[in-house]
This record gives C-alpha cells, sequence and structure tokens, in this order.
C-alpha cells in the first residue's frame, strides 16, 4: 500500500487518458488511478461551462497549470462581501480591481495566499492541474 511518505509517480500516458474522458457539466476533480486513501497536494480539474465565487485562501497559494482548453482568471483586487467559509478560507460576491488573466494550455499561473480569485470557462472545457502550497 502506497503511503505519503513515498514518492507517486503518475506517466504523462495516465494523464492523457484521463483527458480524453467524456466532460461533464460543471466542475469536478479527475481521478488518478492510486490506492484508495491517498490525498495528492495537486488535482486534476475539469471545469465545463462553469463561473466559480471568487475566493481567498489565508495559508495557501494555488499553483495552477492549464493543461487542455482556456479558462479565464480573475486574481487580484478585493473580495467584495467576503464570509468565511471554512478555516482559513473566504468566499464573496465578486472581486474588484482585480486582473483578468486568459490561461491556455501549457500556461501557468501563481496565486499567492491572501490573494483574491476566480475563473470561468464558459463554453467548452478545461482542463487544469491545480497545487496547493502551504
Amino acid at each position: 500500500k502506497l503511503s505519503m511518505d513515498k514518492h507517486i509517480f503518475i506517466t504523462r500516458e495516465e494523464t492523457e487518458r484521463i483527458l480524453e474522458t467524456e466532460p461533464r457539466q460543471g466542475k469536478r476533480n479527475l481521478p488518478w488511478q492510486l490506492s484508495e486513501g491517498i490525498k495528492l497536494p495537486f488535482n486534476l480539474l475539469e471545469d465545463t461551462n462553469t463561473v466559480n465565487e471568487p475566493e481567498v485562501h489565508d495559508t495557501e497559494g494555488d499553483y495552477w497549470e492549464c493543461l487542455k482548453g482556456d479558462v479565464v482568471f480573475t486574481v487580484g483586487g478585493k473580495l467584495m462581501n467576503p464570509r468565511n467559509v471554512k478555516k482559513n478560507e473566504w468566499k464573496g460576491d465578486g472581486i474588484e480591481g482585480g486582473e483578468e488573466v486568459v490561461m491556455r494550455p501549457g500556461d501557468r499561473l501563481w496565486i499567492p495566499p491572501g490573494t483574491p480569485h476566480s475563473h470561468k470557462k464558459l463554453d467548452g472545457t478545461a482542463y487544469l492541474m491545480i497545487t496547493k502550497i502551504r
């Protein structure tokens, strides 16, 4: 059985296999074929025709990589009407003064802790790798 104190190798072929699955409406994490109970510090996100609620993480940053499709992020500015949804995480009604960034395959985006952000995919599907960094 794998444990988090051992390395985990995921092949390009495994990632490509996952990227070829039939997309579903909305947002979901796509699983790699790992042993049960393994929680990686990164996820493969499928985003189809969605607009995500703006958020801020107090203690962790998000490192995004676009693998397929394109997606628009709004980053920075001020979170409007913030409400605490869980420890060290806030959601809001919008972002005032943020910058829009369009991510395409091969693009990467670092969002430091404390930075408001949201993303949307209004037409089609995007596949993004997200790594949470504390």
